[in-house]
Order: C-alpha cells, then structure tokens, then sequence
C-alpha cells in the first residue's frame, strides 16, 4: 500500500504543479483547438498531465527498490524504456509537430528495450500460427514490440474525454495487481499499484473538471506501462492465460481495430486521419448532450464528464471475467466473443440514432427534444 500511496502523493503534487505553472506561461503546453473532431473541452488546457504521471511512477519505482533492493532493477529499467515514447509524446504535445508515425516509432523503440532490458517479452498466445511465430526468438520480439505499440496507441485513441482513458487503465493495472497477487508475483503486482497511484494522482485534477490533459506523453506512456506490466504478469507465471491480458484490454484495442476498419474499409480514408465518431464520441453527441441540454461552457464540462462513466463501465464489463477466469484460456476467449458482438451491437445502435432507452438514465431530469440538433 506504501507504494501506491507514495505513488498517487507524487503524482497528485506534480500535475498540481503542472496545472500552476501552465497557468503563469503555459500557452505552448495548452490545447487550444477547440474546433478539432475529437475537441469536447470549452477553454484551453494544459496537456502535459503525463509529467505528473511518470513523476508518481517513479516515486514508486523507489519505494520499490527501497522495500525489495534485489528487485529494485526492474522497476527502474521499466521507466526508463518507457522514456522514448514518453519524450515524443511530450514533444508533440508542446510543439503540434511530431507526427503519429513518429511517435508510433518511438513507442515501439521503448518496447524493444523493454525486450532487451527486461526480457518483457510474448512466447505464447494460444493462436494457432502466432505461436509458431512467437517460439522463435525474433518472432517473439517483433510481436511483442506491435502488441505494446498498438495498446500505446489504443490508449492514445480513447484519451477524448475527463477521466476516460485514465480511469480505464486503473481498471485494467487493478486487474493485473488482482492476479499478481493470486499468483504470488510481489513485483508485477508492486508495478501495477504504482501505476494506479499514479494514475489516481492525476485523475484528481483531470475528473471531472479537466484542470489538465493526459496529452501524447501521457497517453502513450500509460499504454506503454499498461502493456508492459501485463505482459510481465505473462512471462513470468505460466498459469495466467494469454487471454487474460487481451481480454482486460479489449475495450481500447477493439476500439482501435473498429476504428481502422471503419475508416479504412468503410470511409476508404487513412486510418490516421482523426474525425469524431467513436463510440466515446457518439455516446456524448447522442446520448449525454441529448440529455444534459445547454450549450455554455459549465454545461460543456459537465456533460465531458458525464461522457465517461459509460465507457468505464463498458471498460469493466470486459475486466471483471478477465479477473475472475484468469487462468481459464477457453472462457477468456469466449468473452472476448462476447465483448466484440455487444460493442459492435451498441456502436450500430447509437450511430444510426437508435441507442437503448437505458442510456438516457439523466432524461427524467431534463426536457428531452424529439429530434437531435440537426437531425431534422
């Protein structure tokens, strides 16, 4: 518990800092294009929250290495691989100009030290093929640097909204802490409280009143940690199914892979080109604005943090049997199944405006109108 409370400590301190010292002469460090497809925010904000973040992993990365000095390697090694990613992200979020295949390098350069440091890597998946594929060393790595890589960005993908994409990754490191702990791993599950800490410590100035932005760093270091800690979990107890740590994942990984096949295969546009339907998007445009009603600022903030919940709970519909059949590869899969169809069901649902009267939970509160803005 010390390392997560030394790690939320931290965290809450630095991004506080962050939030005043952007104040005084942050304008480099804001976000101030409100007008962008995946813009929900009504004034400028800080987005460099990932400082705050890697500051609380950091301090219990020491807290770690104080407790347990023969492991006090790994937590360190694991900050440190993750700083490419982390710097290129920073990079964009204060200079606009570092393009999504940068970064998208970069990331895959903090997995292939993670590789080579940490022996972080994949050797089984239980997929016909890919375990050919990953028996051989090269193989291995190759696979192991695309999952981290596409985890970084799916993380990326679901930072649209206060407390969305953090809260998520709390949820998935609670999962892998869960396990670490059932199979008697101290030191993954010492990493996934760090990591938590330090994702609460920012949460707390992010949610719900968006005092500060996870940003590039942020998003793709927290992926990159996400990522790295779970497949830790794997290699190193060959009783937690490989389908433990892609079904805990799934909400952001399938939001990815929908994404690209909906504007590659669908919208015939690159999959880089950002625009503003994803689900995440469409529950706030459909669902939650229908709901909350004015168009002020206050109500723009209000109605951003109301967004999330719904996404946390998706999040935790695919976590939670992660948890509870972690060692079960057959039941894992199938929720993996599972998840797919009802997230497909409800993205169709929402998209051609004919989302689950459930949704609208807020209705009885407001006037709700018969037709949305421009629905005619």
């Amino acid at each position: 518990m010390s390392i997560l409370v030394a790690a939320f400590v931290a965290a809450l301190l630095a991004t506080l800092w962050v939030v005043r010292a952007s104040r005084i002469d942050g304008h480099r460090a804001h976000d101030s294009d409100l007008s962008g497809p995946q813009k929900f925010h009504a004034t400028p904000v800080p987005r460099i929250g990932g400082i705050g973040i890697v500051a609380g992993a950091l301090a219990g990365a020491l807290v770690m290495a104080w407790r347990a000095p023969d492991a006090a390697a790994l937590p360190l090694l694991l900050l440190a691989c993750g700083m490419p990613c982390f710097l290129a992200g920073l990079a964009e979020d204060y200079t606009k100009r570092i393009s999504p295949r940068r970064r998208l390098f970069f990331t895959a350069v903090s997995a292939g030290l993670a590789v080579w440091a940490l022996q972080s890597v994949i050797t089984r998946t239980t997929i016909p093929g890919l375990d050919w594929l990953v028996a051989m060393p090269a193989g291995a790595a190759l696979v192991t640097m695309f999952v981290v890589t596409g985890v970084a960005n799916s993380i990326n993908i679901i930072d649209g909204f206060n407390g969305l994409s953090s809260m998520c990754a709390v949820l998935i490191l609670a999962a892998v802490a869960y396990v670490g702990f059932q199979v008697g791993d101290a030191t993954v599950m010492w990493l996934a409280l760090a990591g938590i800490g330090a994702l609460l410590g920012f949460f707390v100035w992010n949610y719900p009143a968006g005092l500060v932005f996870l940003g590039d760093g942020g998003a793709y270091f927290v992926g990159f940690y996400v990522a790295e800690v779970a497949i830790l979990l794997l290699h190193r107890n060959p009783q937690v199914s490989p389908m433990f740590p892609l079904l805990a994942c799934i909400y952001p990984v399938f939001e990815t892979l929908f994404s690209i096949y909906r504007r590659r295969v669908l919208r015939e546009r690159s999959p880089g080109v950002p625009d503003g339907i994803h689900l995440h998007s469409l529950i706030y445009r459909r669902v939650v604005r229908w709901a909350a009603g004015p168009r002020e600022a206050k109500q723009l903030t209000r109605r951003n943090s109301m967004t999330s919940p719904y996404l946390w709970l998706l999040c935790m519909c695919a976590v939670v049997p992660a948890m509870l059949f972690w060692s079960n590869t057959a039941v894992l899969a199938g929720f993996i199944g599972l998840f797919s169809l009802g997230y497909t069901m409800l993205y169709w649902r929402i998209v051609r405006f004919r989302a689950p009267r459930w949704l609208f939970f807020h209705a009885h509160t407001h006037h709700q109108p018969t037709s949305l803005p421009g629905q005619g």
